[in-house]
């Protein structure tokens, strides 16, 4: 499947591996941060290009940054804790985010846990199910865009449309979802258009609806809906019916989409490191901790020139990036909050690694 399809869909299991070898502090006064990683190429970038910017972050503040990498073990073995004890521990993913969910205060060492590379339903789900509500000990970067955002691409990419198509899984908080994007819409002088598929329900049916009744279909990363089984006819569907698909990942543009709304590994990895070295900032004596989880804050937007020609349309992403940013900096997007509410989607968390990176 696609890069950032397969990072949304991640599991809570994981692929065998050890637990990290204790590594001595370089220096007195370093900052030790664990980063717990699973394997691929995916993976493997993201973590990269975090290191990266994490250490430029840190050594800015004279302090240098200690990386413990561990894959996640699919046992139920009890965590290990590091030594030395992390200042700072960092999940990639939802089943890194899940080990350390599990894990008790003192066996965290009491350092705060940054979770990145999931969306927010795993992230709340995972929250309700150890127990715990977000803040200074315990955070997220999400990596699905926000709802307004995706909106206001819309309107700037295709200013004629109105009607903004929708397929609406079974996962629980779907329908909230679907009730907050419909209000979104309606701010924004749109109207949207929903189907609501019941998990063994045929996706076609509804997309046809869907298709007949819009003019731009807006796909979220709902593995129900939009997986290695479907997107291609999904993609044929929408390319018939001339009605635009705007997507989640560059890998479904190079598929067919017209456009995709994403953060790339550099952009997370870049915001990961504003968010740790601020936690890490001294404050009376002590780290000030992580804030509430939030969404990415750059982000980038990939078009698809053969299938703009086709319909008739000029689009420039690096434009239509830039303008969005304008956009939001200008206060023109009206964001909900980004913090911890009780909704969940279980499917997002528990879905299996079917929808792997090819």
């Amino acid at each position: 499947m696609l890069f950032w399809m397969a990072q949304t869909l991640l599991p809570v299991c994981a692929q065998p591996a050890a637990l990290p070898t204790p590594v001595p502090l370089p220096s007195q006064g370093s900052t030790v941060v664990a980063v717990y990683s699973g394997t691929g190429e995916a993976y493997e970038q993201a973590a990269q290009a975090l290191e990266k910017s994490l250490a430029q972050a840190l050594r800015q503040d004279g302090k240098v940054a200690l990386f413990v990498r561990s894959n996640v073990p699919t046992d139920n073995l009890p965590f290990s804790p590091l030594q030395p004890a992390p200042r700072l521990h960092i999940a990639l993913g939802v089943q890194a985010c899940a080990l350390l969910a599990r894990q008790t205060l003192s066996t965290l060492a009491g350092a705060p846990v940054l979770c990145t590379l999931l969306p927010r339903q795993s992230f709340e789900y995972l929250m309700r199910e150890a127990g715990r509500r977000p803040g200074a000990d315990f955070s997220a970067l999400y990596l699905n865009q926000p709802l307004a955002r995706q909106l206001d691409l819309i309107r700037l990419a295709l200013p004629q449309a109105r009607r903004v198509g929708l397929l609406v899984g079974a996962a629980p908080g779907a329908l909230q979802m679907e009730e907050q994007l419909a209000d979104l819409a309606r701010d924004r002088g749109l109207r949207l258009v929903s189907a609501r598929i019941a998990g063994n329900d045929p996706i076609f049916p509804g997309l046809k609806q869907v298709l007949d009744e819009s003019d731009v279909l807006l796909a979220m990363a709902d593995p129900q809906i939009y997986n290695s089984h479907t997107i291609q006819n999904i993609l044929l569907a929408s390319f018939r019916a001339k009605v635009p698909m705007q997507a989640f990942s560059p890998a479904y543009v190079r598929a067919g989409a017209l456009l995709a709304l994403y953060a790339t590994p550099e952009q997370i990895g870049a915001q990961v490191a504003v968010l740790a070295r601020d936690a890490l900032n001294e404050q009376n004596g002590k780290a000030r901790g992580l804030g509430p989880p939030q969404y990415t804050q750059w982000f980038e937007v990939s078009v698809n020139a053969h299938v703009a020609r086709s319909m008739g349309l000029q689009l420039d992403a690096a434009d239509l990036a830039e303008r969005l940013r304008r956009l939001e900096s200008r206060g023109g997007q009206e964001r909900k909050s980004s913090t911890w509410s009780p909704t969940f989607s279980d499917r997002f968390a528990q879905t299996g690694a079917h929808e792997e990176s090819r």
